[in-house]
């Protein structure tokens, strides 16, 4: 069964919700919202990743996001710290969180890997090819899937040279990182290499791809309630190639988008 994780956002310029949850007791009403809804994992993140945001330091990092995930883990919620900062994924896992979200795989912090190697957490490897300030100067692939394939599993290949046991390794194909719209519509095309024999997490909620997809057909996407009914198919078409998880802003839609999927199927 394909897991829902829920996003909160801890920042003041993230590209959908930026600032609407950057205080601290607005972050945790959120994120218990968002259990409420049916979330089954919670992703903490204090800086924003959009194309051309600047880099957080790991002090404002940790001063954003430390107090949320204590207190949603103690609420019961299993929570993942989105982070680059390798020094905020400890202080975060000793704050309760359970999973070590990196965007760029381990490379952006030479000490990643290393360090959650000594932590009791999962790890998400995302496909990554630089920071967001010139992340599409790098959207150039001759064969994208291969690539992206290839170059995941170059870093699930470093995280297990560092420590880090296959069982405990998750990826992400980076939807909307270092790739066009067009290229970011090939990678989903190719899913079903990537969840061949691993943990897969697909992120495409309220991302470009899917209004420049809808624009083609003659349909803008005016409001979040467009944007998130769009992430929940994509959600089912992911569920359906067998991802581990997907990564969403409204939970309650793809919620509903997979127990409608799930009686379509019918008993496995």
């Amino acid at each position: 069964m394909t897991l829902v994780m829920g996003i909160v956002n801890v920042t003041p310029d993230s590209f959908s919700d930026g600032g609407r949850y950057a205080d601290h007791d607005a972050a945790v009403a959120h994120g218990l919202r968002l259990l409420a809804d049916g979330a089954d994992l919670l992703d903490v993140g204090g800086e924003s990743t959009r194309p051309g945001a600047e880099r957080v330091d790991a002090a404002e990092e940790q001063r954003r996001v430390l107090p949320v995930i204590e207190r949603l883990a103690g609420a019961g919620a299993t929570v993942s710290i989105d982070t680059m900062h390798a020094s905020t994924a400890v202080a975060a896992v000793a704050a309760g969180a359970r999973i070590v979200n990196d965007v760029s795989g381990g490379l952006a912090d030479p000490d990643m890997l290393a360090a959650v190697a000594g932590l009791d957490a999962d790890v998400v490897l995302q496909h990554w090819r630089g920071h967001s300030a010139d992340m599409y100067v790098t959207a150039q692939y001759d064969d994208i899937v291969a690539e992206v394939t290839g170059e995941l599993g170059h870093r699930v290949e470093a995280a297990r040279q560092a420590g880090i046991p296959s069982e405990r390794i998750v990826v992400d194909p980076g939807f909307g990182f270092g790739k066009t719209p067009e290229q970011n519509w090939e990678v989903v095309r190719g899913l079903a290499a990537l969840t061949n024999g691993r943990r897969v997490l697909v992120g495409t909620s309220r991302k470009r791809m899917l209004a420049v997809a809808a624009s083609r057909a003659g349909i803008e996407l005016d409001d979040e309630a467009d944007n998130d009914l769009a992430t929940a198919v994509t959600s089912v078409l992911a569920a359906q190639t067998g991802v581990w998880a997907v990564r969403v802003h409204d939970v309650a839609a793809t919620r509903l988008a997979l127990a409608v999927q799930g009686a379509w199927e019918g008993p496995r």
